[in-house]
This record gives structure tokens, C-alpha cells and sequence, in this order.
């Protein structure tokens, strides 16, 4: 009985790693932060996707204070169902890549584009996919790929915000969060610009 509950422990041991060894992170910036979870999340094959901000040498950064540096996200992916190369093609596919100085409507240093790499595979992979990127729209891409900081939680009502049901008061008048949402994305042009920019290769269009 004990050896088959050795056996059993350790085959449990190796599924758990196994599973371990599947999943990746990406951190990536591509302006509102709403925006970017709210691409991935429905995406085949992701985990997870957190708010946040990243590139500060803040501790503790806020939503009104966090050095001017870029909101961004935490992707946790199964990479048996999808591969960091498709995570950084379906993220160039849905910025502005030639935009240095903001994302759409948001406008400064928070909310540029860039890709934060965890390990040297991974921006190998992010400098090929831009490479890709650049031969297939015939422009020059100024998302950087950059070594990743600590990337810190946006706060609680930053997460999840294009699900939210809390009604806020926005200039259409009160709306819940989803609504209100919506409304900012369409205000904002960033389906529009994405279209212009990358034609039918654009993705996360809504």
C-alpha cells in the first residue's frame, strides 16, 4: 500500500510539473490597460490577464501616481494552446505600433507601446514578430522590447473593468462600468485606427 501510494504521489508530482512547465507570462504595454485585458482575456489558451504598471522604479505605484511610466499587463498563457509568438502578433496586430507618444486618444509616457521580455527566448521572439510586423504593413514599428521590471496589481477596480456592473457617472450620464467602457473605446478610436493601420490583419477588433 505504501509503495502505491509512493507511486501515485509522485506520478501527481509530475503531472503538476508538467502542467507548471506549460505555462508562460508576458508583460505587455499597449496603452489603456482595460483595453489590453480585455483583448486577451477571451483569447484560446490565457490564463489570466492583470492591470498594472511597469517601467517605474516606484514602490507601490498608483492610478494617480505612478511615475509617469507604462500601464501595461500580466499574461499567464497555457503555451500547448498558444505560443508567446502568437500572444506578441495578436498584441502588434491590435496597437499603434508607429505611435511614440501614447495609444489612440491617451496621449504621454503611460500609455505608449512596448513589450517587456521575461527571458532572452522571449525577445528573440518579440524582435522576430516585430520584424514580421514591419515587412507586412511596410512601416517601421517604435515599440520597444524591453528587459522586464516588477510589474505591479492596478488597483481592484482597474481589474475586470469592461465586465463591470457598478454604475459610474461618464458624460453620456450613468452607465455601468461595461457601457461606460464601450462607450470610452469607440470615443477613443482604437478599432478605427487598428482597421486603418493593419487592414485585415488586424486583430481584437470590436
Amino acid at each position: 500500500m505504501l509503495r502505491v501510494c509512493v507511486i501515485l504521489a509522485l506520478t501527481l508530482m509530475g503531472l503538476a510539473s508538467a502542467a507548471e512547465a506549460k505555462t508562460q507570462k508576458a508583460i505587455l504595454a499597449g496603452g489603456c490597460f482595460w483595453c489590453v485585458e480585455a483583448n486577451f482575456e477571451g483569447l484560446r489558451g490565457v490564463k489570466d490577464v492583470v492591470s498594472g504598471y511597469t517601467g517605474t522604479s516606484m514602490a507601490n505605484p498608483t492610478y494617480q501616481d505612478h511615475g509617469g511610466d507604462y500601464e501595461a499587463v500580466l499574461v499567464t498563457f497555457d503555451d500547448a494552446q498558444v505560443s508567446y509568438d502568437e500572444i506578441i502578433a495578436k498584441f502588434l496586430r491590435s496597437t499603434d505600433v508607429v505611435d511614440p507618444s501614447g495609444q489612440f486618444c491617451d496621449r504621454g509616457p503611460s500609455y505608449r507601446s512596448a513589450i517587456f521580455y521575461l527571458t532572452p527566448d522571449q525577445k528573440a521572439s518579440a524582435l522576430a514578430q516585430i520584424k514580421i510586423g514591419e515587412d507586412l504593413i511596410a512601416k517601421s514599428f517604435v515599440t520597444p522590447v524591453l528587459p522586464a521590471t516588477k510589474f505591479w496589481p492596478a488597483e481592484a477596480y482597474h481589474q475586470d473593468y469592461y465586465k463591470g456592473t457598478d454604475i459610474i457617472l461618464t458624460r453620456q450620464g450613468p452607465k455601468s462600468k461595461a457601457s461606460a467602457y464601450v462607450f470610452y473605446r469607440d470615443a477613443c478610436g482604437r478599432d478605427a485606427r487598428i482597421r486603418h493601420l493593419w487592414g485585415s490583419a488586424a486583430t481584437f477588433l470590436h
